[in-house]
């Protein structure tokens, strides 16, 4: 944030990204896309990956797509939480299908907050706000920032910018409103024209969704989840360690951010590791015969079809999906937040785990198969749960701080005891934890200074 590094189509870049892909992707024949299509589980025969199970959405079908390799690029979990600035989509299934079939998940506990979302959506105001010189400032009209930051103000790293907004908040000099507590983003010293210009979007935003003139008003933000350092552990070519499976993208965990991602380096790290991840899947596939549908894939897509049927479609009484899944949320904003200790992270391990055991008897109370969006939340909310139970079970055993990682309870960083990467793997019962080593080459760690 404090040397400018990036560049900027306005303060619309991941709009013009999108529209650029997606219009690409519809001049290739060669590319087949599955619209309106969830994958519910990864197809497994002697070890190796070979395609998934997956319902289109239009006709409720289960079918089974075999493939000589699968690669993940299924994004974040953000939706795991009651604030975040991630789409509707992003509720960790691809780390889920993966953390199944006995892949790990690594460094789960580093959860990247975003300083500047607003709190009746979860809609992102750019960094480019504060870029520009937006201040921060708490009920009393004061750049609070001084007390955290010094050096650095509004251009602090997010996970510090973000504990400080909380702190505000927690000691009172925070604002009240209908969607909970609040600072605020003034831009009003900015001027029209540098709004205008520099930052129409944010104008756009703060006027569409609270009716609010950022020329003339401050804009009320709040902290939300923004993005996971942790994910699918994979090597620099995208391999999960599995035959047949890469992930790419906010799914994996390559590690190139460590504990703690700078603004702007998700889409480099997106367009390098994307490659790296089609290539490596391409070589691979070149050397494999192509599946086919025999005794053990046709098994397992009979077996998913069951599961789905019995768990989730057979129930006529039961707890309702959207009261688990708000629970979920409110839990982990709650004890797996930006503040952590002992206790919360315990507390957050038990209510997951109660989810988990409530959702078996879960209800969907839509039976048919057309469109039935309801059955695919209760899919996405079995995946949020395995995903979400990481995040505490591994913050629990970090005891210390680092990055996106804050315990009230162990404030310093460890580097005799955890300069280790967490590995979490699924098991019958609880998540079991591991570790391994960091790779350090050039630049060595340091104290973070500001």
């Amino acid at each position: 944030m404090s040397v400018k590094r990036t560049l900027f189509a306005t303060d619309k870049i991941g709009f013009h990204l999108l529209h650029t892909l997606f219009q690409t992707s519809l001049k290739h024949e060669n590319i087949r896309r599955y619209d309106e299509w969830f994958v519910t589980s990864l197809l497994i025969d002697n070890g190796r990956v070979e395609g998934v199970t997956a319902i289109e959405i239009r006709t409720g079908e289960l079918v089974t797509i075999l493939g000589k390799a699968v690669i993940i690029a299924t994004g974040g979990l953000g939706r795991i939480f009651q604030f975040t600035t991630n789409g509707w989509i992003k509720t960790g299934d691809g780390m889920a299908l993966a953390y199944r079939v006995g892949v790990p998940l690594k460094d789960m506990e580093m959860v990247q907050y975003h300083p500047t979302l607003l709190p009746n959506t979860g809609i992102l105001i750019t960094e480019a706000a504060r870029g520009e010189g937006g201040h921060l400032v708490n009920k009393d009209g004061e750049r609070f920032l001084k007390r955290y930051v010094p050096n650095k103000m509004e251009l602090g790293p997010r996970d510090i910018l973000s504990r400080a907004e909380m702190s505000e908040i927690n000691a009172g000099r925070g604002f009240e409103g209908p969607y909970g507590s609040y600072v605020n983003l003034d831009l009003t010293h900015l001027g029209r024209i540098t709004i205008e210009d520099k930052l129409p979007f944010v104008k756009e935003l703060a006027e569409k969704y609270l009716g609010i003139d950022p020329e003339h008003e401050p804009i009320p933000v709040r902290p939300g989840q923004h993005y996971m350092m942790g994910g699918v552990h994979t090597d620099v070519h995208g391999f999960t360690g599995m035959p047949g499976l890469y992930a790419a993208g906010e799914v994996a965990c390559v590690s190139m951010n460590g504990a703690n991602r700078l603004g702007s380096n998700s889409l480099t790290e997106c367009l390098v590791f994307g490659a790296a991840a089609g290539r490596s899947a391409a070589g691979y596939a070149m050397r494999m015969d192509s599946p086919s549908f025999g005794n053990p894939v046709q098994g397992e897509a009979m077996m998913e079809e069951k599961r789905i049927f019995d768990q989730l479609l057979k129930h006529e009484q039961g707890e309702r999906i959207s009261s688990i899944r708000t629970e979920m949320q409110n839990g982990m904003e709650k004890h797996v937040g930006i503040y952590r200790d002992e206790n919360s992270l315990k507390d957050g391990c038990r209510i997951i785990g109660d989810l988990k055991t409530r959702l078996k008897n879960g209800i969907v109370e839509d039976k048919d198969h057309v469109y039935n969006t309801e059955l695919v939340a209760a899919l996405e909310l079995d995946f949020m749960l395995d995903v979400a139970e990481t995040i505490p079970y591994s913050a629990m055993q970090r005891r210390e701080s680092r990055g996106a990682h804050y315990r009230t309870d162990y404030t310093k960083r460890d580097d005799a005891n955890f300069l280790k990467h967490s590995m979490t793997y699924k098991t019958n019962g609880p998540p079991r934890i591991d570790y391994s080593p960091v790779t350090i080459t050039r630049w060595k760690p340091e104290e973070r200074v500001y």
